[in-house]
């Protein structure tokens, strides 16, 4: 078919396969085999928050669907925490335009969240994959999706170190401890957010930034406003210009850690030290 006589989704859809295969396809497909995040018989709950990220992961899994020799079945599941009716229906004309079969479901999660003495980016984080696990098995699901690509990974790596003082990484996929036989995967966990960005603008797609009510005042700014973890992605900037490998060294560390040097570690929430096992050495 001529480019031309394509449909806006086609054209999308395209644009992944042919000029975003390096930076995005190729990527997506090395997670979900390097980490077998995908097997014969899931059905998997692609949870859709109506960002860049979340968006480019469905349409992924929505492709990948149709050519994978490995059968499985996808939800395209939204749900509505609270969004204002503009965010609601941009969701909602994005997944039309992208042909995007989604299911929403609606929760009062912000109304909580933004009503507490907590820290409500925490309760919210907390309320929302509640109700994702829930509503996803009440689907017959066994997995959710969600959207953290590569960047998120080296932030998370470093903001743990820097703000919670220890060494904590985001994996692939983990099991549900609340949830039995559910199973949270990271698609996007190879693709890098440059990458997602320059797919975002190429294809002139305009998705909402940041629809938490707490923080509104920075939906506006496509780098999420000024946080701890802006904070982290503009120091990686900075020294990425002395080091232009700097984040696939991040990466990479994480997959190569060498517990034998290390004073102390955690497995679950049980601390250990390395005093435990000097003298049989």
């Amino acid at each position: 078919m001529n480019i031309l006589e394509m449909e806006p989704y086609q054209k999308v859809e395209r644009s992944i396969i042919t000029k975003y295969r390096h930076g995005i396809w190729n990527p997506f497909i090395e997670a979900v085999k390097r980490y077998e995040l995908i097997q014969e018989g899931d059905k998997i709950a692609v949870c859709i928050s109506g960002g860049k990220d979340s968006m480019l992961m469905a349409k992924l899994i929505q492709i990948l669907l149709r050519i994978s020799e490995t059968p499985f079945e996808a939800v395209f599941l939204v749900m509505d925490p609270g969004y204002n009716e503009l965010n609601r229906k941009k969701i909602e004309s994005n997944a039309e335009l992208l042909h995007i079969p989604i299911t929403i479901f609606e929760t009062n999660i912000f109304e909580v969240a933004n009503n507490t003495d907590r820290n409500p980016c925490f309760l919210c984080a907390k309320m929302r994959r509640g109700h994702l696990y829930k509503k996803a098995k009440e689907l017959g699901c066994n997995k959710i999706a969600l959207g953290h690509h590569f960047n998120d990974v080296i932030e998370t790596t470093l903001m743990a170190m820097f703000y919670s003082s220890q060494l904590q990484a985001m994996i692939p996929k983990l099991h549900s401890q609340n949830f039995e036989g559910m199973e949270l995967i990271r698609p996007l966990y190879c693709v890098h957010e440059d990458d997602i960005l320059a797919w975002r603008r190429y294809n002139d797609l305009d998705f909402i930034q940041c629809a938490c009510r707490f923080t509104e005042n920075n939906a506006a700014h496509e780098d999420g406003g000024d946080s701890k973890r802006q904070e982290i992605k503009l120091l990686i900037q900075r020294l990425r210009k002395d080091n232009p490998i700097l984040e696939k060294s991040l990466f990479n560390s994480i997959h190569s850690v060498c517990l034998n040097t290390f004073p102390g570690y955690k497995i679950g929430h049980e601390r250990h030290s390395f005093l435990e096992n000097y003298d049989a050495e």
